[in-house]
């Protein structure tokens, strides 16, 4: 019987290392892989002086890229890699959206990379998250 892992991408090296290390994981179970990009939510905090909202415009340009260049690659390296493999997008909370897609497709594991931003020390990362969370194995990736 083959499994379902989830894998977490946002285009860092991190969350790239977790995905190589998923496909891995993937062909050696003969399992299928769920990659999720979470698109967070446009900044609340707009700058007054930013009428236009040039910033906004700016951040979400950049996801549409980062999405674009993971659809690619899927399309592209899905033969090479050798496993069944689906990217989701979702806007949201990162740690929900896993958890969310996760709990839908019935995960046997969930593998994210290792958070680069020092504030996760103190408040929590979301790879820290999904491991109190305790519903799935989960790997983090450095």
């Amino acid at each position: 019987m083959a499994g379902l892992i989830v894998v977490g991408v946002d285009g860092t090296d991190t969350s790239m290392r977790a995905a190589a290390y998923a496909v891995g994981l993937a062909r050696r179970q003969d399992a299928r892989l769920v990659g999720v990009y979470v698109r967070p939510f446009a900044s609340s905090m707009v700058s007054i002086a930013d009428t236009y909202g040039s910033a906004v415009a700016s951040e979400v340009e950049a996801q549409n890229e980062v999405e674009s260049q993971f659809r690619d690659t899927v399309v592209r390296e899905r033969p090479r890699l050798g496993v069944d493999f689906e990217l989701v997008v979702r806007h949201g909370d990162p740690f929900a959206e896993l958890c969310r897609v996760a709990c839908e497709r019935a995960a046997d594991a969930v593998i994210v990379g290792r958070s680069e931003q020092p504030l996760h020390r103190f408040a929590g990362s979301v790879a820290q998250r999904l491991t109190r969370c305790g519903r799935w194995p989960v790997t983090v990736v450095p």
